[in-house]
């Protein structure tokens, strides 16, 4: 008969199947053990390359056409990568040339649509190129049955949040929506991120948008996302405003197409 005692899975390798964040990961002496200490530098460079990875405008341009859509190429003031990201305030502005592009376009074809699309790079092109055509395909289910006009999408190099302002303002848009790669996560180094704002104009602050963060299948899904957003526009239409005064009170989407509560957990069930 063994005098050993049995041996029992540790619960903490159990909770490690459920996260993607770093626990439970030993040690080695008084270091990490070397394969969490490279996983560690693998994903650490896999969130520099995001950042640093070059924005391919002309794929998401075919992209768009596939799909019936128009397009307009456009830069924000800042010139190259590294005035971007020294110069945040330059990525949130157009440069001279492709405002006066808007301007021609609104001339030519008039304005008053009720949405203007951007896709900007943002701090990771990489979550750009993956998932703002498949989350475009969720919204065009929908967005021409239920009656909703496009501008022609907006595609911005070096962009940031901000710029989805003042194209909203130059193509006369009732509301934009701005598509753009948030910063690179040690988990998450292609999050898409969504700002939404109503009657658009330069010089807004964040507290007049409405984010939906982490876009993408580890996360939120292009489906769930989508919704959030047609709720969004919605309410945003009904009550003339966006931001921090307007809530996300969307129902949650379950597997078999139902609906659950209410997706602010600040709310009651009612």
């Amino acid at each position: 008969m063994s005098d050993r005692s049995p041996t029992t899975e540790n619960p903490w390798q159990q909770l490690r199947r459920l996260t993607p964040a770093r626990i439970a990961l030993g040690r080695a002496g008084a270091s990490l053990p070397t394969a969490a200490h490279l996983a560690f530098q693998f994903a650490h460079a896999q969130a520099r390359d995001a950042v640093h990875l070059p924005f391919e405008p002309a794929i998401l341009q075919d992209g768009l056409r596939q799909r019936g859509l128009d397009s307009l190429l456009l830069h924000s003031a800042a010139r190259d990568r590294d005035t971007y990201l020294q110069r945040p305030d330059l990525g949130r502005r157009l440069q001279a040339e492709s405002a006066n592009r808007l301007r021609e376009h609104a001339a030519r074809h008039g304005t008053g649509q009720d949405l203007a699309i951007v896709i900007a790079d943002g701090l990771s092109a990489l979550a750009v190129q993956r998932h703002a055509l498949p989350l475009l395909d969720c919204l065009l289910e929908r967005l021409p049955a239920e009656g909703w006009s496009l501008a022609p999408v907006s595609l911005v190099e070096q962009g940031r949040v901000a710029v989805a302002d003042e194209i909203g303002e130059l193509l006369g848009a009732r509301m934009t929506v701005i598509l753009i790669g948030e910063r690179p996560g040690l988990s998450s180094p292609d999050s898409l991120g969504l700002y939404f704002t109503f009657a658009p104009r330069i010089g807004l602050t964040d507290a007049a948008r409405n984010c939906i963060s982490n876009v993408r299948p580890e996360g939120l899904s292009y489906a769930m996302a989508a919704h959030k957003l047609l709720y969004l526009m919605g309410e945003a239409c009904r009550r003339q405003l966006s931001g921090v005064e307007l809530k996300d009170e969307a129902q949650l989407l379950q597997l078999d197409g139902g609906a659950s509560g209410p997706g602010n957990f600040l709310l009651g069930e009612g």
